[in-house]
């Protein structure tokens, strides 16, 4: 209960957690399936809620990612994924201004936001978006 009280789990991720605790005789599934009845687990809670923590900073690559990573369903993945898109291309650019804030003047430093933002979750075509809106005109170099 106390992994739970701090934040919403998905059902893989308790149950690695407490794997360690379970004894000889000790029935962990059937601990998981009534916390699961008595929705106190549930992975589309513990998936919006990774989701909500993390939009502001990460693209839906990587939100994907960390979802398939605590054992949450693609079914449920791909239900968030539609939103997370359409906002991609506006979080790019947040994040993007925060952490540059002006358009690389030459390719190593073009290279180097890249690079940056993919390691958050963007895709190609987003980053491009992004650095173009900002003036750069080392696009042409690719």
């Amino acid at each position: 209960m106390q992994h739970l009280a701090r934040r919403e789990h998905t059902r893989a991720e308790l149950q690695q957690k407490l794997q360690a605790h379970v004894q000889e005789g000790d029935d962990l599934q059937s601990v998981l399936d009534e916390l699961e009845k008595r929705n106190w687990l549930s992975d589309a809670r513990a998936a919006t809620q990774l989701v909500d923590a993390k939009r502001s900073r990460f693209g839906s690559q990587r939100i994907a990612q960390e979802l398939r990573q605590r054992g949450v369903d693609d079914d449920l993945i791909a239900e968030a994924l539609p939103d997370l898109k359409a906002l991609d291309l506006e979080t790019a650019r947040e994040v993007w201004q925060r952490k540059f804030g002006k358009a690389p003047q030459e390719a190593k430093e073009k290279a180097r936001q890249m690079r940056f933002l993919q390691s958050r979750g963007f895709s190609t075509d987003v980053i491009l978006k992004v650095l173009k809106s900002a003036g750069t005109s080392l696009l042409d170099e690719e």
